[in-house]
């Protein structure tokens, strides 16, 4: 007996000896640290060499940043050029850092300083300068042949020095993105194959209202307007130019249909003889792929039509396999999960090609006429899992076995893969492997950043609602966890469409901070609830048409499970959340009064009729279309139901969710004789980056930390 106590005694000591020497996690660490002391090792530019099975990056050192190469069958790498020699060239002698390269052969490569665009050969040693931009020149897209570049300056598009869009208004915008980045628009130019012709939006906001941001930072103050159109008033109008290089004219596209329709998933056929446009109705639950001739701009075909009762949303462009145009894949959730379609050039559907019962969330390569390679969310959502398909076969393999989440990006001949892999228990580490799965070159090992600091990772997990539906559930535990005490409880929240908050990654999706917060004596939990990505198509349109309802329904349910657990005080709980999680924040304390005693939210719609059209009508329809939809969903009319403390936060400059969401709630809490706090954050758009980040955290930790005291 005396030895057990002896024994345990030291074990104590020990534990507590090694617990006592882990260094404080402070909020500065846990907010910026990641972009310090704690960021992880990465191979700056990591990138693949066309035509060889040889990767590059740039390896930055004070006394020899250097571009460097490396074969799969070499054990070290080679010098390709370093800045000092970049600096040799009189054009480039004010280089301060080796500038962002795109590789055009496995002898040259591309890049640009301030406004000029230059081709190096590091085998002839001879730069080149292409082009010289004019100040303020965006959006540069440089064509195959290398040959013309596009880019906008102010609203105009100019192709080299030729204009090709000049508008005569101030609405109208050339060569930009349009329907504010919905349906996976990124850009708003797009070369085809060989160079010569360039498809291009044009954009017509003449009709959308106007909405003020206000300039705090002069005085007297003033107003910037910007274009916003709210959901059921009149949207932009869209239309595809294409400009001809041998020509130097453009021909419109005749899409015909609907001013306020979408024009989305814009893509040339290899042989560049068509253009097809995915054509998607306001409505949002019909979709024709047509195609139309790049000459004279008329229309060709319907290839197919998709509908759904709901909603379709396209959000890639058809991905054409070999040279020859003949086929094309598709990606579609018609069977409830986006899985892969191979179509002919008519639009026949020749065959569904994977059928997993996960979404595809990735289309990364089709090599040649008989292999392609994706990426599907396994594991209920919280893998991303590699795959490689045989055309030929039909047989599907996994290429990167291990559950977590895998990027991936082949080799060009398609035999190798670059892959950056994270799990729950591994940060990010990134490796050369070939088909098989082997490891052909190590790169990067990243360990623990936080092992000598009070950091306690989190607890991937699942709880069901009282339908019997499973959702996945993230959990951060004080470093000093003991079951035996009552911790306060933070519920972190987003729950909207389009977004998934937790993976099996490193923190498991989650915030630093969230392990700090922790630590001061809370339970920080998250679920993903019916209505976010990537659990498939009726997962997330359970949510249509009712925004906050089956949402709440879910969220309830975490906070259901948190109040039965013997650690948790059900007297002391927080929720907060940004932008969809600020109305769920806020939807939460009004719709359920009384189950949180604190709330903070960010940037939070208040009323769905002040966001924007792409978004909305597509989970909402119009306000007239959806009446009662919109009045549950509007948290204006139930301000007098709260219970506990609110803090809305926004930023003033918010083009996003504009401020006149919270404006319009803290006037309805003095009509009712409510407290509600406010926040406001001069100079931020939808949220507060940089080194105001701390300040924000602080501000919303604080709160939670000073009305749960």
């Amino acid at each position: 007996m005396q030895r057990f106590l002896i024994l345990f005694s030291v074990n104590l000591f020990l534990s507590f000896n090694s617990f006592a020497q882990k260094t404080e996690f402070t909020l500065s660490d846990a907010v910026i640290g990641g972009y310090s002391k704690f960021k992880p090792e990465i191979k700056s530019q990591l990138q693949w060499l066309p035509n060889e099975h040889s990767i590059s990056w740039v390896i930055i050192d004070s006394s020899n940043t250097r571009l460097v190469k490396r074969s799969i069958d070499a054990k070290d790498e080679i010098i390709i050029t370093s800045l000092s020699e970049l600096k040799n060239y009189e054009e480039l002698k004010e280089l301060s850092r080796f500038p962002r390269i795109t590789w055009l052969s496995n002898s040259q490569y591309r890049f640009q300083v301030k406004q000029n665009l230059f081709l190096f050969d590091f085998k002839k040693k001879e730069l080149d300068k292409i082009i010289s931009l004019p100040e303020r020149a965006v959006n540069v897209d440089v064509s195959s042949n290398n040959a013309l570049i596009a880019y906008t300056y102010e609203n105009s598009l100019i192709v080299n020095e030729t204009p090709v869009g000049v508008p005569q208004s101030e609405n109208v915008v050339f060569g930009q993105s349009v329907h504010r980045f919905e349906f996976g628009i990124s850009k708003g130019t797009f070369w085809s194959n060989n160079g010569n012709m360039l498809a291009y939006y044009k954009k017509d906001e003449s009709m959308v209202t106007d909405y003020p941001i206000t300039n705090y930072s002069i005085k007297p103050a003033s107003s910037n307007t910007v274009k916003y159109p709210m959901a059921g008033m009149p949207s932009h109008e869209v239309t595809v130019g294409v400009w001809n290089s041998a020509t130097k004219q453009s021909v419109w596209i005749k899409t015909e249909g609907p001013t306020d329709q979408y024009l989305t998933n814009i893509a040339w056929s290899p042989d560049d003889k068509a253009i097809f446009i995915a054509i998607l109705n306001r409505d949002q639950n019909e979709m024709k792929l047509n195609q139309y001739d790049p000459l004279t701009g008329e229309f060709v075909r319907t290839l197919f039509t998709e509908k759904h009762d709901k909603y379709v949303q396209p959000l890639h462009p058809m991905e054409f396999i070999g040279s020859n145009g003949e086929n094309f894949i598709w990606q579609s959730e018609r069977d409830g999960y986006n899985n892969l379609y191979l179509y002919n050039k008519k639009g026949k559907m020749m065959k569904q090609l994977t059928a997993h019962e996960a979404p595809v969330t990735a289309l990364m390569q089709v090599q040649g006429e008989n292999t392609i390679t994706y990426v599907v969310a396994d594991n209920d959502g919280l893998d991303r899992i590699g795959y490689q398909l045989n055309l030929a076969t039909g047989k599907t393999k996994k290429i990167t076995p291990e559950s977590g989440v895998h990027a991936i990006r082949m080799s060009f001949d398609g035999n190798y893969y670059i892959d950056t892999y994270t799990s729950l228990s591994t940060r990010r580490n990134t490796h050369v492997h070939n088909l098989n799965g082997k490891k052909v070159i190590s790169l990067i090992e990243n360990k623990n950043p936080y092992a000598d600091y009070s950091v306690r990772l989190p607890e991937l997990g699942t709880i069901k609602t009282s339908e019997g539906i499973v959702l996945n559930t993230r959990m951060f535990k004080p470093v000093d966890f003991n079951p035996s005490k009552k911790y306060k409880a933070l519920l972190y929240v987003y729950n909207g469409p389009g977004v998934q908050l937790i993976t099996n990654s490193w923190m498991a999706g989650g915030s630093p901070w969230m392990a700090y917060q922790a630590n001061k004596g809370y339970i920080v939990y998250t679920v993903d609830g019916r209505g976010s990505e990537n659990r498939g198509r009726d997962f997330e349109q359970k949510i249509f048409r009712n925004l906050g309802e089956f949402e709440v329904v879910d969220q309830l349910s975490a906070a259901e499970y948190l109040i039965n657990l013997d650690f948790v005080d059900r007297n002391k709980m927080a929720v907060h959340g940004w932008s969809y999680g600020g109305f769920m924040t806020t939807s939460l304390m009004l719709k359920a009064p009384g189950i949180f005693q604190v709330g903070v939210a960010g940037g939070p719609v208040i009323d769905w009729k002040y966001y924007e059209i792409m978004y909305t009508e597509r989970y909402m329809d119009t306000p007239e279309q959806n009446t009662s939809g919109y009045a549950k969903a509007s948290l204006l009319d139930k301000v007098q139901n709260l219970k506990g403390d609110l803090l809305l936060i926004h930023g003033a400059d918010d083009d996003v969710v504009v401020p006149q969401n919270s404006i319009d709630l803290l006037k309805q809490s003095v009509d009712k004789g409510v407290q509600i706090d406010f926040f406001l954050y001069p100079g931020h758009k939808h949220n507060v980056r940089g080194k105001d980040r701390i300040h924000l955290m602080k501000k919303v930790l604080s709160y939670i930390d000073e009305k749960l005291k």
